[in-house]
């Protein structure tokens, strides 16, 4: 039974830096601003939330006596999105194929990114558990993590594409980014890890966009790095223009 799960943003990640000569010093920003709900498989009857942790505190205990107000329900998917299914099976076998199909997308090469930027694309993952007892999220789980891995291996642009209303984009980061799980709190993501997740999506999103001549790639950029709670400066744009990637 999945329940509600919801970034909370509290504090920047970690102070802005101080002004220096470099022309990076405004270009990025630690901004919580969106506030997306993230649907997990997670025990049932518990609410928690996806949360920064601003201290840059990675010990955090699991449990928290402070109570917390009922939180509204998740975003349902969007409609019509491509749904990829995936299990034990394929997770324990590295398999790529459900997505492959799911989505038409055999080679990442000849991906066009426009049909998935209007229907984004959204995962079921049916994990059986070896001990049904086990608590920990589908996010603690090695094998799990493996595939969600080499899924961005392969598809290093996905992030632009996931159903970002239903939780996904926060779900996937999840899969890639060193957390700690708190019953408050629930994802407590390692803030510079965070940071240079959505700094490396950054690049490679813009980049890829402006490859495939997609309107306002800067705008879809930004809105990407928002949802995760992250402001980009303009300069950093200036400084990808004038060094661009050949990524035919």
């Amino acid at each position: 039974m999945a329940t509600t799960v919801r970034f909370k943003p509290l504090l920047p990640l970690s102070p802005l830096p101080k002004q220096t000569n470099s022309p990076l010093t405004s270009c990025f920003s630690c901004k919580p601003i969106f506030d997306p709900r993230v649907l997990f498989h997670h025990r049932p009857n518990v609410s928690v939330y996806v949360a920064f942790n601003p201290q840059g505190n990675f010990d955090v205990s699991l449990f928290d006596d402070d109570d917390e107000s009922k939180v509204e329900p998740p975003m349902p998917p969007t409609e019509g999105r491509f749904d990829v299914l995936i299990d034990n099976d394929v997770i324990a076998r590295l398999d790529l194929s459900s997505f492959q199909s799911a989505t038409g997308m055999k080679n990442p090469l000849s991906v066009k990114p426009q049909e998935f930027l209007d229907r984004s694309i959204g995962f079921t993952i049916n994990y059986t558990r070896q001990d049904p007892r086990d608590p920990r999220e589908l996010s603690e789980f090695p094998d799990i993590r493996l595939w969600f891995v080499r899924l961005d291996a392969t598809y290093p642009w996905l992030p632009v594409l996931l159903d970002w209303r239903a939780g996904e984009l926060a779900r996937y980061a999840a899969m890639l980014v060193p957390h700690q799980m708190n019953m408050k709190m629930g994802v407590v993501f390692n803030p510079e890890a965070l940071e240079l997740f959505v700094m490396k999506k950054v690049f490679i999103v813009y980049s890829w966009l402006k490859h495939h001549n997609i309107p306002k790639p800067k705008l879809k950029t930004n809105d990407m790095a928002r949802m995760l709670g992250f402001g980009i400066g303009d300069e950093l744009y200036d400084l990808l223009e004038n060094h661009p990637l050949d990524l035919s």
